[in-house]
């Protein structure tokens, strides 16, 4: 079974995180998918990678195809078929009838074309990563990697890093985001390594944030608990590639930067508790939370306890 993905933005569709960055908010790019009524579809959209999964609603037989400048990995997770052709540009047509818990992936450029008549409906995700933005290490040089098609493998590592990143669709913790961007770098990282393509790389220092980039770093944060701060910003704040600052930021602090912000605003949250005016739903759309249960699943994670029963004790 082959995965597809709609190219069309329904009302089903979630935006999760989206980077403040025009560069971003440009045409999203998706595989194709004809007719584009049998498929359903969540997203999440980060810098560097977003992540879409994919339901189809019916056995109808259809079409797919896809070519950009982005690399895209697909995971399938349930799929078989009747009939039907899989083709990724440098490889042999497949016309295995089933795929599941597999892995496909095209390459920037390459084109991704494939037909089939279902025989079960098909659940995949589609990551697509773009080799410009996404937060690598710059000395990898991904963006000049010469990448190679790979059709229906297995890979463990990746497979993770896949669940990782689709179980941030739809998370509302204003942290979500820099723990998305993240995982991207780590992506992109085991593509590479996948392919064997990995440069020698120059020694880098590896020490933590210099002083005055643990100041600024706090402060940045402290002014902006309420927004959705992306890995990118935060990095260009102390002068970082964004695969350096998650390095250097967690040896200084001894978390990484998506933890250290969630800290940071259920410490706020604390003081804001101690008010008796201020309502838990005010409190956490003040800390820049979309709903109160997701506020209080994080205040949960750090601080052992529910918001009310937090307040209570203050009484």
């Amino acid at each position: 079974m082959d995965p597809l993905v709609n190219s069309s933005r329904d009302q089903n569709a979630i935006a999760v995180a989206a980077p403040p960055l025009g560069a971003l908010t440009h045409s999203v790019p998706t595989v194709d998918f004809s007719p584009a009524e049998i498929v359903r579809h969540r997203l999440g959209l980060w810098r560097g990678v977003h992540v879409e999964t994919i339901q189809l609603i019916s056995h109808q037989r259809f079409e797919y195809t896809f070519k950009h400048k982005h690399h895209l990995l697909v995971a399938i997770e349930d799929g078989s078929r009747f009939d039907g052709e899989l083709l990724v540009e440098g490889l042999a047509t497949s016309t295995g009838r089933g795929c599941s818990h597999k892995l496909i992936f095209v390459p920037a450029g390459r084109r991704f074309f494939g037909w089939q008549s279902p025989r079960q409906l098909t659940r995949s995700i589609c990551l697509y990563v773009d080799p410009a933005t996404v937060a690598v290490d710059p000395n990898c040089r991904f963006d000049e990697a010469e990448l190679q098609p790979r059709m229906l493998f297995e890979d463990s590592g990746l497979w993770q890093t896949v669940a990782k990143l689709k179980s941030q669709i739809g998370n509302s913790n204003p942290s979500a985001g820099l723990y998305a961007e993240a995982l991207g770098g780590i992506l992109a990282h085991e593509l590479l390594g996948l392919h064997r393509a990995t440069p020698e790389l120059r020694q880098i220092h590896r020490g933590g944030l210099a002083v005055w980039q643990q100041r600024r770093i706090i402060e940045f944060i402290e002014a902006r608990l309420a927004d959705n701060v992306s890995l990118h910003a935060l990095a260009q704040v102390v002068r970082l590639s964004p695969y350096h600052f998650v390095r250097c930021f967690k040896q200084s602090f001894g978390v990484p930067p998506h933890r250290y912000l969630t800290a940071k605003r259920i410490d706020r949250a604390k003081t804001l508790l101690a008010s008796p005016r201020r309502s838990i739903t005010e409190i956490a759309l003040d800390l820049g939370f979309s709903t109160s249960s997701s506020f209080s699943a994080a205040f949960r994670g750090i601080a052992g306890q529910t918001p009310t029963s937090y307040r209570r004790m203050l009484e």
